[in-house]
């Protein structure tokens, strides 16, 4: 369980991390960056759970973390070049976020 709490934390920072990057200075969607940018605060509401392992922080953030996925799937399917890879990138974090943190709140469960 340990693994998958810090693959949920590294996910999440990473994210974020992103997120702030791509809207700021590698290719943000108008010249000097933009409030786009602004996405990546509510990636800071569950890093305080995830990092102590709380069970629900895990189960709404996994929730939360969908709305990136569609985000960087609807981006990597409509953009080119770096902004693409940029938007896998956020695919693959937020499904490595979404599955570690689903099988966090699956292990952790009660009676389990």
């Amino acid at each position: 369980m340990r693994a998958l709490r810090l693959i949920a934390g590294a996910a999440l920072v990473a994210l974020a991390a992103l997120c702030l990057a791509w809207e700021l200075w590698l290719a943000p969607l108008r010249p000097g960056g933009s409030l786009v940018a602004l996405k990546a605060l509510p990636l800071a509401l569950p890093l305080a759970g995830v990092l102590a392992g709380r069970r629900y922080t895990y189960q709404w953030s996994s929730l939360l973390i969908l709305a990136y996925f569609a985000e960087g799937a609807t981006r990597a399917w409509a953009e080119h070049g770096l902004s693409r890879t940029l938007a896998l990138a956020e695919v693959a974090l937020s499904l490595a976020f979404f599955a570690a943190a689903v099988s966090y709140a699956r292990l952790t469960r009660a009676g389990a």
